[in-house]
């Protein structure tokens, strides 16, 4: 009877151990995956630092907006304080101006509102200061653009206007251009309409948001100003803070099991 053992195969020779430039390839490849590594941590901590200078600037800017609206209501800038006229210094500043408006050459501005779609209506304010801007006196539905409908808010002679200084809002909306030649607009673009309206005499570069003052016959529906910024600084801070922290106790985590004796270096 044979051995049952010499069928059994010899076994193979034992595995050769890593020369040492296949140790060095190794090594190398460790040493770059941490670099990457710790740059990616650096950025991500960056960027949320980054996020919590605009969360202080986001803060600050909304603290300014609120001032300004709820501030007793001043003069508009004049012609000479219009080089200086700014966004960030004067968007939402309140402000109250005496004159007339130039009910025939009213402009409508496509609008979607509360109220559902429509337009804003867009009045040259001819003003006791000499000069003409531009007054968004509210909301107007399709149905009542002919201003034969709404004829009793139409408001002839001397008035006052109140409301929210807005800034300059050139080209159109995303994706729909303003179209001065077909009379189609879509943003609130003080030099496109001045000079499509054939206005005459200095023109303030910037609009009035009429205040919600009541107007006979209810139409234009004034007082629709939004004014609210998106904050999401701080959700964004500590997503990239998280990000960056959870990829740095990776890193120590691959250093430690480098460094655990019978590891091959």
């Amino acid at each position: 009877m044979r051995d049952a053992r010499a069928a059994e195969p010899a076994p193979g020779p034992a595995p050769a151990p890593p020369d040492a430039a296949g140790r060095r390839r190794s090594r190398f490849g460790r040493v770059a995956l941490l670099a990457a590594g710790s740059l990616a941590v650096a950025l991500l901590l960056a960027l949320g630092c980054w996020q919590v200078y605009r969360l202080r600037w986001k803060l600050d800017l909304i603290a300014a907006v609120a001032a300004r609206v709820h501030a007793a209501p001043v003069a508009p800038p004049g012609p000479a304080a219009w080089p200086s006229v700014t966004a960030d210094a004067d968007q939402y500043l309140h402000v109250t101006a005496r004159g007339t408006f130039d009910n025939a050459r009213e402009t409508f501005v496509q609008a979607v509102t509360d109220y559902g779609p429509g337009f804003w209506l867009l009045t040259p304010f001819r003003t006791d200061a000499g000069f003409t801007v531009l007054v968004n006196r509210g909301f107007v539905p399709p149905d009542r653009r002919d201003a034969a409908t709404r004829a009793a808010g139409e408001i002839a002679g001397p008035t006052e206007v109140t409301g929210l200084l807005r800034v300059d809002e050139p080209g159109g909306a995303f994706l729909r251009h303003n179209d001065p030649a077909a009379d189609r607009w879509f943003s609130r673009d003080v030099a496109a309409i001045a000079a499509k309206r054939g206005l005459a005499g200095p023109v303030a570069p910037y609009f009035i948001d009429a205040g919600g003052a009541p107007v006979p016959g209810g139409f234009p529906i004034g007082g629709l100003t939004v004014v609210a910024f998106p904050n999401n600084h701080l959700v964004y801070a500590i997503t990239w803070f998280a990000m960056g922290l959870g990829l740095a106790g990776a890193l120590v985590w691959v250093v430690r099991e480098e460094r655990r004796p019978g590891n091959p270096r």
